[in-house]
């Protein structure tokens, strides 16, 4: 199968693109390049050719011959998202609707839009489920929400979209992203043998492993039609569904020698619970191979590898707001989050014409 992928060197992307390349597809990347200077170890031996290209300047011809696209590239979380909310819903929102509807204009068969558990925003007791109502808290999460509604009006006998609500995800991954509960944590143990909570760690976040995402959509790929068609599957697992605190214990037990304290009750209303009965019952293949005891020995094992300095942990390509922020004060992207290729060309320029 041709197929099209969004987001290729960034933190799910640059390991998923390889699997699919495993399984014998011909993998397209697209990706903008905004963390490419965030590599935190050689962890592929397969690498998918990629056009340097913003989701919003993707065009039917790009889509000629696709299959099918699986959809990664956004601003992908809740700081990033609110650091210019007009461009999130620019990119997010209408950037992601646009690229369906080429998809769908250029014949390709199958969409798979990478969507979020945070969809749920503020929970109860109970575990929420795909039929759920949606309660976003932030610019990100609405966004999802609001592709979802426009998306599935798409579908038809030739288009067939498929909503994946991820977890959080955690894990290791060469393009790190450390902005991520169990990764940050995990960072935080192995640098300063310290973890100090500014909360009481009372909220439930589901968390699934990274690899596990690429195995869903792997799954997705290869079910048949009439299982996937415009449906919506929460990815993880009902066992992922942990306290903030249980995931610092965790944390502090695998990173032995590290202390942890917890604060007040936190600001932050978001707390949920998610099933994800449906999607390890009706998605054919499926099932996680991760938890979070699992995946926190992986990143220990990663940072003992690579001997991980605290520098590396800050490095901002690592983090999506710090390096979203160098970009916009040093000019390499605009306002619209669009590469500034004119400001440098022009000093460029100018230096090798005084030579």
């Amino acid at each position: 199968m041709k197929i099209l992928v969004t987001g290729t060197e960034g933190y799910i992307g640059s390991l998923l693109a390889p699997i699919l390349m495993q399984h014998g597809h011909e993998v397209i990347g697209v990706d903008t390049g905004f963390y490419k200077v965030g590599w935190l170890y050689n962890g592929t031996e397969l690498t998918a050719k990629t056009l340097n290209k913003d989701i919003r300047h993707i065009t039917v011809e790009d889509l000629q011959g696709v299959e099918a696209v699986i959809h990664l590239a956004e601003l992908s979380n809740d700081p990033a998202g609110q650091l210019r909310p007009d461009v999130t819903y620019e990119i997010n929102h209408q950037g992601s609707v646009q690229l369906a509807q080429l998809a769908k204009t250029a014949g390709v068969r199958r969409f798979v839009y990478t969507s979020s558990c945070s969809v749920y925003g503020i929970g109860t007791d109970e575990y929420v489920t795909e039929e759920s109502p949606v309660n976003p808290q932030t610019a990100y999460a609405e966004c999802k929400t609001l592709v979802e509604r426009d998306v599935k009006l798409l579908a038809d006998d030739t288009f067939s979209p498929t909503f994946l609500r991820n977890a959080t995800a955690y894990g290791a991954s060469p393009r790190m992203r450390f902005d991520i509960v169990l990764n940050n944590l995990s960072g935080l143990a192995w640098t300063t043998k310290e973890i100090k909570m500014i909360s009481d760690g009372t909220p439930w976040r589901p968390l699934v492993h990274l690899l596990d995402i690429c195995k869903a959509i792997v799954c997705t790929l290869e079910a048949p039609r009439d299982i996937i068609h415009n449906q919506i599957f929460n990815v993880g697992d009902t066992a992922g569904n942990y306290k903030v605190k249980e995931i610092a214990q965790i944390v502090a037990e695998v990173f032995t020698g590290c202390q942890l304290s917890f604060g007040d009750t936190s600001a932050d209303n978001r707390s949920y619970r998610v099933s994800f009965e449906k999607i390890n019952t009706r998605l054919p293949g499926f099932k996680c191979e991760w938890n979070a005891v699992k995946g926190t020995q992986q990143l220990f094992d990663v940072f003992t590898a690579i001997d991980m300095s605290e520098s590396t942990f800050l490095f901002k390509g690592f983090t999506r707001l710090k390096q979203l922020e160098y970009l916009i004060r040093t000019q390499q992207i605009d306002q619209n989050f669009f590469w500034n290729k004119s400001c440098y060309s022009q000093k460029l320029h100018s230096k090798v014409h005084s030579l």
